[in-house]
């Protein structure tokens, strides 16, 4: 069965219910193990490939989520598009609890992160000026906006990723503010840049669960806020990744994701090491 759809699962979201002919996969990375076994099956007839980016017992705090490992071992099964869901705040009047904000940018303002399958001998540099990807952005808003749900829905914005794992303080919320971003998580700008570097499309779900610390009107975020609106959109993201993947299965879009790194690896090629040829294998065989 070749799997081409990856679904990371974030807070709340810690299986597909609707899952068919499941199977869980325990994969072994150079780079680690994943944050669980990958449970693989088949959605609405569509193979997919999902993962709890946290485990499936929320164990994994976001600056210990094994993203190398999560993005590397998606990739080890062909997965080619990556769909995120993630609870974030919102930083913006507009972007209300329980609406979704599928955001087109990223800031990154994280610290101890691995988001970078390369160095130890091979450079390379991708392009990150548009970090999600166009068409599988826009295939995620269409097929949402084709679900009629009743939630509001904001086609493009900027996702905020900073390091945790407290919660921001009204200062940091106030200057996050005045940069313009819209909402504000912990953990998707490693799996973008990982997934750019993987050559697989990426696009997110941005479930707002409250109004970070800066809202007058509100009280400053708790875990158990956030979770209490999670669980109100659960079934809304149930229907809305089945409506992607439903599209996805039947499209298989072209992404420039596809070939990042046709341009982007420095290091010549017969001058990469044996050891890091060995490491980097899945990611350098179309050009080695």
């Amino acid at each position: 069965m070749t799997i081409t759809i990856g679904i990371l699962g974030g807070s709340g979201l810690y299986n597909l219910d609707a899952l068919e002919n499941v199977e869980e996969r325990t994969i072994e990375t150079p780079f680690g193990s994943p944050s669980d076994a990958i449970v693989t099956g088949k959605l609405n007839g569509v193979p997919v490939a999902f993962l709890a980016r946290h485990g499936r017992n929320h164990h994994l705090l976001p600056s210990e989520v094994p993203y190398r490992a999560n993005i590397y071992a998606l990739k080890s099964l062909g997965v080619r598009y990556i769909v995120s869901v993630s609870a974030v705040g919102s930083l913006q009047e507009h972007a209300k609890p329980l609406d979704i904000v599928v955001p087109d940018q990223f800031m990154d303002r994280t610290k101890n992160r691995d988001s970078t399958f390369f160095g130890n001998g091979v450079v390379a540099h991708i392009s990150f000026a548009d970090p999600v990807c166009p068409v599988l952005h826009d295939l995620a808003v269409e097929a949402i906006a084709s679900l009629d749900l009743p939630l509001t829905v904001h086609r493009s914005g900027t996702y905020l990723c900073m390091e945790g794992p407290a919660f921001s303080t009204k200062a940091e919320s106030h200057t996050h503010r005045s940069w313009g971003a819209t909402i504000i998580g912990m953990t998707n700008l490693p799996e973008a840049k990982l997934a750019r570097e993987a050559e697989i499309a990426y696009t997110t779900l941005g479930m707002v669960t409250d109004y970070d610390c800066w809202h007058p009107d509100h009280g400053s975020v708790t875990v158990e806020m956030v979770i209490g609106n999670l669980m109100k959109n659960a079934d809304n993201a149930r229907s809305i990744i089945r409506a992607i993947v439903q599209r996805l299965g039947a499209e298989q879009p072209e992404s420039t994701a596809h070939s990042a790194l046709a341009t982007s690896i420095l290091t010549p090629l017969d001058k990469i090491s044996p050891a890091a040829r060995d490491r980097l294998a899945l990611l350098l065989k179309p050009y080695l």
